[in-house]
């Protein structure tokens, strides 16, 4: 009877120990992640506007088909990165995401940044150089630390009107999306 004890207790413990394996390494693993879908879109220093959503179009994403969207990827290691450009009056936001697909950094145009869009990414060694004062920044540049070399910043534009997707789509295009050297 012990000894039977004694093997469901060693599967038991066995079982739970490759269960903590499995969850704790598969998100590292996993190949479908935010990271890679939005990299895969979007070549580095370059704003890729997303096509429209059409109904009953695949979704692979989950993106909202009202909003407009843009992707600009950028790799740190030669200087800092900038997403910079105006953007209309209307709702926007925009959110960075590092290599594990977790927002680092958020924000909309309520939060008084108005129709400027005006964005900084550093790593941790260029962030330090910035304390430093060894960078010239506009005055106003949101500063992001990335905690890393890469990062992805997705910029959402809500236009107000149907008619008004075009001119937004545009505007979106039109933004900077490139490393300082």
């Amino acid at each position: 009877m012990s000894r039977l004890l004694f093997w469901a207790a060693g599967g038991l413990v066995l079982g739970g120990l490759i269960h903590l394996i499995v969850i704790i390494t598969l998100p590292d693993a996993a190949t479908r992640g935010v990271w890679n879908r939005l990299s895969a879109i979007a070549p580095a220093e370059t704003l890729v506007v997303i096509d429209d959503i059409g109904p009953n179009a695949p979704n692979p994403l989950g993106l909202d088909p009202e909003l407009l969207y843009g992707v600009c990827r950028l790799e740190l290691n030669d200087g800092p990165g900038i997403v910079s450009g105006p953007l209309p009056l209307a709702f926007w936001s925009v959110a960075v995401f590092n290599p594990s697909g977790h927002v680092i950094y958020s924000t909309t145009n309520r939060s008084g940044s108005g129709d400027l869009l005006d964005m900084g990414l550093f790593n941790p060694s260029q962030t330090r150089l910035l304390a430093e004062q060894r960078f010239e920044i506009n005055e106003g540049l949101l500063i992001v630390e990335t905690g890393g070399d890469d990062a992805i910043a997705v910029i959402r534009l809500a236009p107000p009107h149907p008619s008004m997707r075009e001119r937004y789509r545009d505007i979106l295009a039109g933004l900077a999306c490139r490393t300082l050297r």
